[in-house]
């Protein structure tokens, strides 16, 4: 019996999380009400506050969801490469192609700042996307490959660029343009950073 309750609130999440994500893709936060929400799921506005404690928190869910999506994509983009700079090309480029994606772009882009407070947006997704940046950072130290930076200072840098350029991408009448020319500023950037391009200061 107890199996049972166990699959049924899980079923009964996934299908909000479902439900989420297709509302919150196709219109804005505020455009979404809790009452649709549950009436488009077939459940009640109990389950919801019950499983999410309402919009706000089934929209959080929803916008994790997609970055745990997203560092899995670049985990896996990258898992056959072992140098250390080309992984950091993969990844980023992993990254722009996921900030093009329409679900992407609409709920972690652009609606994510305004639905859960800047702060709360940059927490998350350092929590997600961050932990994958230090990894790339630390092994590229190690190898030698890029100049004597702090691994925290390096990812910091590049962090709030991708940061800046994803809402950049989200932003433009052409992502597919902007993303490729974000791809080759990145480039440049991290080239920029490789061992041979001069000391690091002191």
């Amino acid at each position: 019996m107890e199996k049972l309750r166990d699959k049924y609130a899980e079923n009964t999440r996934r299908v909000l999380l479902d439900t989420g994500l297709r509302l919150f893709a196709e219109r804005d936060f505020s455009a979404v009400s809790a009452e649709e929400l549950v009436r488009t799921a077939g459940l009640t506005r109990g389950a919801l506050y019950h499983h999410f404690n309402g919009k706000p928190g089934l929209f959080e869910a929803v916008f994790e969801e997609l970055e745990r999506q997203a560092t899995e994509r670049i985990g896996a983009a990258v898992a056959d490469l072992t140098d250390p700079l080309e992984r950091a090309d993969r990844a980023v480029r992993t990254l722009l192609d996921v900030s093009t994606e329409p679900t992407y772009r609409h709920i972690v882009l652009q609606q994510g700042p305004i639905a859960l407070g800047w702060a709360r947006w940059r927490e998350l997704d350092q929590r997600h996307l961050g932990g994958t940046l230090l990894g790339i950072v630390d092994a590229a130290l190690a190898a030698g490959r890029v100049r004597s930076y702090p691994a925290d200072l390096i990812a910091g840098a590049f962090y709030g660029a991708l940061t800046e350029l994803a809402l950049t991408i989200s932003e433009s009448d052409d992502p597919e343009q902007a993303r490729g020319q974000a791809a080759s500023l990145v480039a440049d950037l991290v080239g920029g950073l490789a061992t041979g391009a001069g000391p690091a200061p002191e």
